[in-house]
């Protein structure tokens, strides 16, 4: 059975996981726990936890247990005090004021839904990510950098404050992969993140893994304004310090009334500028189904993504050889 691992955190990694659980594979996830916004940064900022969202999301990703417990870590309170908080963080946050211990924590709620695979986070201590700009600026913290809507200026540099060592569990996923995979993702909040944690670069430099890049539909203003599908690829090898294997993209033609909403936001398609080559595959990916996001969610999500199905089955593909 092939050794795979997903390194991400956010919505991208969850449309992945839901597609890859039902396939036989030996599945990991590495997560990102820079995460400050919404309803994970209030019970971060108040409590003292480490950010439990992107953990939540993959563990009901990966679950297999009956729909009303994967509903419940997904509930959202629409109405007073915890209004715009999710079911699932404020219980991951007190099983960790609980137990004191984040594996343990993660060994509860894995036990609860049933999860298929192992959710690793990539770092067990407490630390924020900072962008600099080419301008000199710097903005510090996911929740600010995520919200920054200043497409101005560029993102020159990545870094954590402070500077955090990997958890060791990663670390073992990391040289255990036959197959490692990125994306889809907001490059500098959800991907990079992980790549600046201390000890999970020089591991992917001498990780044997195949690494698979999965490149986002559209651009992000403040992140990735204009970027173009060998920018988004230049910049995460730039924190790999090495080369991606495979690119899988999406070659459907995204509906006209989808682009128009993302206008508002002067975001647009990333344009297929790569070459014609073997290991870049090109697929219809596109989810048919619009997301809707509930009025009483605080953070902005997008409303087109990649179908977990369809992607599963070209990175199965990809996987068999």
């Amino acid at each position: 059975m092939k050794k795979v691992t997903v390194i991400g955190g956010g919505t991208g990694t969850f449309v992945v996981l839901s597609g890859l659980r039902d396939y036989p594979l030996k599945l990991s996830v590495i997560v990102s726990m820079m995460d400050s916004g919404g309803s994970t940064g209030k019970l971060r900022d108040q409590l003292g936890v480490l950010p439990p969202g992107d953990i939540r999301q993959c563990l009901v990703a990966l679950s297999s247990a009956p729909k009303l417990w994967r509903e419940l870590f997904l509930y959202r309170f629409e109405k007073g005090d915890l209004a715009g908080h999710n079911f699932g963080n404020i219980l991951l946050a007190a099983l960790e004021k609980n137990t004191g211990n984040y594996t343990e924590v993660i060994d509860w709620a894995s036990k609860v839904l049933g999860t298929v695979g192992r959710v690793i986070p990539v770092t067990l201590k407490k630390s924020h990510l900072c962008v600099k700009f080419d301008t000199g600026e710097v903005l510090k913290t996911e929740g600010r950098i995520d919200n920054n809507r200043n497409g101005k200026r560029r993102i020159v540099k990545a870094f954590l404050e402070p500077r955090v060592s990997a958890n060791e569990m990663a670390l073992e996923a990391i040289r255990e992969s036959d197959f490692i995979i990125f994306g889809p993702g907001d490059i500098y909040t959800s991907l990079i993140p992980n790549l600046v944690v201390q000890g999970v670069k020089p591991a992917l430099q001498k990780s044997k893994a195949k690494i698979i890049y999965i490149a986002n539909l559209m651009t992000k203003k403040g992140q990735t304004t204009n970027f173009k599908a060998s920018d988004h690829l230049r910049e995460v090898e730039k924190y790999l310090v090495r080369r991606v294997d495979y690119v899988v993209l999406n070659n459907k033609k995204i509906p006209p009334r989808i682009l128009k909403m993302y206008q508002e936001f002067e975001e647009k398609e990333v344009e297929d500028d790569l070459p014609r080559d073997a290991n870049i595959i090109r697929r219809s990916l596109i989810s048919e189904v619009q997301y809707i996001s509930p009025k009483y969610d605080s953070i902005k999500r997008s409303i087109l993504r990649h179908d977990s199905k369809k992607l599963a089955k070209v990175l199965v593909e990809i996987i068999k050889g």
